[in-house]
Parts: structure tokens; C-alpha cells; sequence
């Protein structure tokens, strides 16, 4: 692909220096559509980034943009705040329908703001005030958020320093494999939660991530998840698991905790929720856990009308016959096939690949590798950024609805970005 320099002057000047992606992909966009991205020059890239996870079902998916114009053109409430409106009662209605009930999760649902961080925000806000204690407990390479009560849940050292002030009221755990098996299953965490002289003041809640997508692509086994919800039953603590990129059918099943057979008591959605990438975020918990009193935590945008009009399309579209969690394993697959084809080509790589679903990461020992890998992916006309505490991991995040024959060809191109930066 012949790369033309674009005009990038504007952002340079006026936008602020905090801008991160348009580095690594330094296009000008213009147009979207499926899987597929395509910039001012015509240009055309695979997308396996997918608005890092928020756009499940690609790029302007027909369905739902149609959903969306028509609501729109009926002059259809944009602005709701919580005010009872028919877009929200119809995505409230198919979410207990085609979500809730199936599973038989008993949750109400809140609408925190539009963010992930506000939904998870919302869930240690509500933790500590239901349990009457302060302290969290987060895992290592954790991810949650960037406003100080998430990022004081964070392991990463880089988005922690940017508080500009002490982190406080948090407790980092080791998570799954992080010990490498030398020793039992939450020994330490359960020591310490024994030992009065510990100093670990008396968590309200757990919070954790099945599948850490920022931190690695980190995958928590059923049985680990398991035994850490029968830790927080017996020690009296709830369990919060953020679900957000994790969430809406990304590594199969509509919830990644399915597959453990656990019931969290609170689960912070968001990203792909909407369907179309418009703002939208759900903080779910069990009835008991009602204790809010009205407007106690609120916020202007939590209602996003034209986001529940998206959402209802989705669930109704890809979830009510139970199609798109076969289908997300199935492509999943194809994945993890062409993954190992890449380690087998490269035997240092052997065990450094992981995922579920469809959320993949190969780890590289030569810590930057993965940035240089993803730098020629683009210039061979593929998106995919990296992961990890030291962006070591390449992460794969293709939509949902990506062709076979799309994850094929991205496969291709980064079979040869590992084969070119060796």
C-alpha cells in the first residue's frame, strides 16, 4: 500500500498531545463501514481494533443504523437524563427479555453516565456504601477506568501517575497465573484477609476482569473465578466483575463470567452495549443492592437515547436465537489457528499466544516488538494495537461479525508484519 502523507496540521496544533491512536495510525479517516476503515486518499484498512471493543457488530451495521435514522427522524427524544422515555423502556424491556432472564440474573440496572469508568465508578461507590468500608480489591494488570476511583483500581504504573495524586483505598491481589502455580490459589489474599496484623483493612468488594484486555489479554480460568467468588461469599465481600470490553458477547457468551457459572453481585458494562459505538454504560447489581436514594449518583448524559434505540436493535438482532455465541467461537477459532501457524514459524513465540473468543494476544519477549509489528500491520493496511503493562502483547479485537475470509486476510498481514520485523 502507497502511503500519502495527509494534512495533519490541525491535530498537531490545536488538538492536545494526550491524543494516542492517531500516532500509531497516522491517517486522516473518512468513512466506515463492517470491518473495514477507509481514509481521506481512499485507502482501505482491516479493522481487528474495532473501537477498542466497542463496535461488536462493525462499523455503521446496517441494522442498526437503520433503527437509529428512523428514530431519529421521527424526532425521537435525544436527551432524556432519566426521564421514563419509549426508547429506554424498549431497551429495558429487551434486555430483561433476551439477556436477564434467560440466565436468570436478577439485576437491576443503572445507568451511571456514559463511560466505562462512570458505570464502574457507580459499582465502588454503591460496594462501599452497601458494606459500610472503604477498601477495594483489584489484581494485577488490571484495567478499569481513568477517572481517579477507577485508575486507583489499575495496575498499569504509566495511567496510574497521571492522578497527580495519591491512589488511595486500593489493594492490588495477584490474578490468575500470575505466580506462574508455585503456590495455591489466593493463599496470600486469604492470609492476609485472617491475619489481624496484616494491615489489609477489610475489603468491601473484589473487583476483577475475566479476560484483562489492556493488561495482556490475561486469561482467568473458570476454576480460579470460581474460587474467588466463594472467597468473597465467605469473607463477606462482593464481587464486582467489569465486563466492559469483556462484555456483550466478546469472548462468547453475552457475560464472560458464563462460562465459570458464577453470579456476580455487581457487573459494570459498557463499549459494545450500545452496538454502534454511541456512549452508553450499565451498572448492573442484585436487587438487595438497591440502596441508592434518588438522584444519589447521577449524571447529564446517562441517558443516551439514540444509544438505547441502537442497543434494543442488537440484542434483538444478534441474541435472541442464541446464533452469535456459536458463531463468536467458531471465528474464534479461526484465530487461534492462524495464531499458532505464526508461533509455529517462530518458535520462540511458543506459549506466548492466549485469548477466548474473540479477543487474541501474542506476547513478544523483545518488548518492542509488538509496536514495531503494529506499525508495519498498518502500513500493510491492518489496525491492531498492543497491550500489556509494556505494550509487549499484540492484541487482535475483531468485530464480531468479521468475515471468515476477513480474519483470514488480517491473519495474513500479520503473519508477515511478525515475518518482517523478526
Amino acid at each position: 500500500m502507497t502511503i500519502t502523507q495527509p494534512d495533519l496540521s490541525v491535530f498537531e496544533t490545536v488538538e492536545s498531545e494526550v491524543r494516542s491512536y492517531c500516532r500509531s495510525w497516522p491517517t486522516v479517516f473518512d468513512r466506515a463501514q463492517g470491518s473495514t476503515m477507509t481514509d481521506e486518499d481512499g485507502h482501505t484498512y482491516l479493522d481487528f481494533f474495532a473501537g477498542a471493543g466497542s463496535l461488536n457488530y462493525g462499523h455503521n451495521n446496517p441494522v442498526l443504523k437503520r433503527a437509529l435514522i428512523d428514530y431519529i427522524e421521527r424526532d425521537g427524544v435525544t436527551h432524556g437524563l432519566d426521564m421514563s422515555t419509549t426508547a429506554k423502556r424498549a431497551f429495558l424491556e429487551k434486555f430483561q427479555e433476551i439477556i436477564l432472564r434467560p440466565r436468570d440474573l436478577p439485576y437491576k440496572v443503572m445507568f451511571p453516565g456514559p463511560t466505562g469508568t462512570n458505570a464502574v465508578e457507580a459499582a465502588l461507590k454503591l460496594a462501599r456504601k452497601v458494606k459500610g468500608r472503604e477498601s477495594i480489591v483489584s489484581f494485577t494488570n488490571a484495567f478499569h477506568g481513568m477517572s481517579l476511583g477507577s485508575l486507583a483500581v489499575t495496575g498499569n504504573a504509566f495511567k496510574r501517575a497521571g492522578a497527580g495524586i495519591p491512589l488511595v483505598h486500593g489493594t492490588p491481589m495477584p490474578f490468575d497465573h500470575y505466580l506462574d502455580g508455585q503456590y495455591p490459589d489466593f493463599l496470600w489474599f486469604e492470609r492476609l484477609l485472617d491475619d489481624q496484623g496484616s494491615g489489609l483493612n477489610r475489603p468491601a468488594a473484589v473487583i476483577v476482569e475475566s479476560v484483562q484486555g489492556e493488561g495482556g489479554i490475561n486469561v482467568a480460568r473458570p476454576e480460579w473465578l470460581r474460587a474467588l467468588a466463594d472467597l468473597c461469599h465467605r469473607k463477606d465481600m462482593l464481587l464486582i466483575v467489569d465486563d466492559i470490553q469483556m462484555g456483550c458477547g466478546r469472548t462468547g457468551a453475552f457475560f464472560s463470567f458464563e462460562e465459570a457459572g458464577i453470579v456476580p453481585d455487581i457487573v459494570t458494562v459498557s463499549k459494545s452495549i450500545s452496538g454502534y459505538g454511541l456512549p452508553l454504560a450499565l451498572t448492573l447489581f442484585k436487587p438487595e443492592l438497591d440502596v441508592w436514594e434518588p438522584g444519589e449518583h447521577n449524571g447529564t448524559f446517562r441517558g443516551n437515547n439514540p444509544a438505547f434505540v441502537t442497543a434494543a436493535a442488537a440484542l434483538e438482532t444478534y441474541w435472541a436465537d442464541g446464533q452469535m455465541e456459536k458463531q463468536t467461537i467458531a471465528r474464534g477459532e479461526i484465530i487461534e489457528t492462524g495464531l499458532r501457524a505464526i508461533v509455529e514459524e517462530h518458535p520462540e513465540l511458543e506459549g506466548h499466544y492466549r485469548g477466548r473468543g474473540m479477543v487474541w494476544g501474542l506476547e513478544f519477549p523483545a518488548k518492542d516488538r509488538a509496536g514495531r509489528i503494529a506499525k508495519r500491520a498498518f502500513e500493510l493496511g491492518l489496525l491492531i494495537e498492543t497491550s500489556g503493562p509494556e505494550s509487549e502483547v499484540v492484541k487482535l479485537l475483531p468485530a464480531l461479525t468479521t468475515s471468515p475470509e476477513q480474519l483470514d486476510e488480517g491473519l495474513r498481514i500479520l503473519a508477515r508484519a511478525v515475518r518482517e520485523t523478526a
